[in-house]
This record gives structure tokens, sequence and C-alpha cells, in this order.
């Protein structure tokens, strides 16, 4: 791999691993888009994980569209110096018979913020809330020129 894709490769992995939320943007079956933050886990920065209900908007976007994109990056920057992650994704539920890696990763980042534990039973029916996953297509950062550059997958 090339230096400028392991310089790429670390400054996606040191953005993530800085960054607490995410914003997904998704869009209906008639193409309207619909943006949201969620707080979110990833252990391989290629599987990305959160918790939200089947009846929120982005939820239900999924459900009928899957394609969605992500950026991943810190609010609080200053105008003009700021870095992020992109990516392009497909998501949806975690179906029931992978939930168990999943929840282990997000339950995990959960512990070491020092919020609750999660388990499958938190993401179950009749639980309200479900596990979903945003697994990356396309990863990318920006270089000094503010131009975007591929971050491999590996």
């Amino acid at each position: 791999m090339g230096s400028e894709a392991e310089s790429s490769l670390a400054e996606f992995a040191r953005i993530v691993g800085a960054t607490q939320y995410m914003v997904l943007a998704t869009s209906d079956a008639t193409g309207l888009p619909w943006a949201t933050p969620v707080w979110f886990a990833s252990d391989d920065r290629r599987d990305f994980y959160w918790v939200s209900d089947p009846g929120a908007r982005h939820s239900k976007n999924l459900a009928v569209r899957p394609q969605l994109a992500v950026t991943i990056f810190d609010s609080t920057q200053r105008p003009g110096t700021g870095e992020g992650a992109y990516l392009s994704a497909v998501g949806g539920i975690v179906p029931l018979e992978e939930i168990h890696a999943g929840i282990e990763i997000y339950s995990a980042t959960s512990r070491r913020a020092g919020l609750a534990e999660w388990s499958r039973a938190d993401v179950e029916p009749p639980k309200r809330l479900r596990l979903y996953r945003a697994t990356a297509l396309e990863r990318f950062v920006l270089d000094a020129g503010d131009r975007r550059v591929q971050v491999p997958m590996r």
C-alpha cells in the first residue's frame, strides 16, 4: 500500500476513533433526503452500528432504500480547519442471527464511554429499539487541499 493510501487510512481511523456521532444521509422511496445524527460504534471502521427506533424517519428510509451516505466529524471544529470522514454505505437492521457480534461491539463502546451495557435483549422484540449497521462501500477523507482522497477498504 502506498504512502498516500496508508496516510488516508490512518487519518480515517483517527477521525472515526475520536468521534462519537455520525450523520446518516438517507432517502425515502421517492428520493426525498433526510439526515440525522446517531451515536455509533465500530471496531473495524467498515461496519458501523447504532440503535434506533424502526419507526424513525431514517429507519423507515433504510427499510425501503438501504443505500446511504455517512459523515463523521467533530462539529466543534473551527471553520476552515475541519476534518471529516465520509462513507457511501448500505445499511439496515442487523438480522437476528447476526446481532450477537454487533451488540458486543456496540456495548463495548458504550462501556468505554461510561454508559450502560447493551445486550441482545435490549434490541429484540418486544423492545422498541433495534440494532442497525451501515457497511461501508467507499471511504474518504480530505487532503490538505480540501480534495477527496479514497481510503482503502483493506
